[in-house]
Order: C-alpha cells, then structure tokens, then sequence
C-alpha cells in the first residue's frame, strides 16, 4: 500500500529535523514544500508531502507515524 503524510510546522530547524526523520524512515518527498503566513500567531508555517511503500492493507487506524 501506498501512505501519505503531509508535515507541517513553524518554519524552523523543527521543521526540518521532522521533515529529514521521515527521509530516514523510508519516506519519500511528494511535490514541492508549501509556505504560509500565519496571522493569527505571526510566523511562517511550512508544510511537505511524504509518501511510502508498504506491506499491508491500508484502514483507518493505520498509524502512518509508526511506517
């Protein structure tokens, strides 16, 4: 099955640890990163794409953090 994840964060370090732990699980980048101004806190937010390949049948209480 194919899963797909979309991380997002404040636009920091944070963001980039937690974006390069799912390329070290196997996950891939789908598209390009997204940005965007949040008003109401102030900062930039920024957002990717992940997918993976995995065994399996996918159902709603698949855990896509623990792939």
């Amino acid at each position: 099955m194919k899963l797909y994840r979309f991380l997002s964060d404040d636009d920091t370090s944070a963001f980039c640890h937690k974006v390069t732990a799912a390329l070290n699980k196997g996950w891939a980048l789908q598209g390009n990163p997204t940005y965007a101004f949040d008003t109401a806190r102030g900062v930039m937010r920024c957002g990717q794409a992940v997918v993976k390949e995995v065994a399996g049948d996918y159902t709603a209480d698949t855990k896509l953090g623990d792939h």
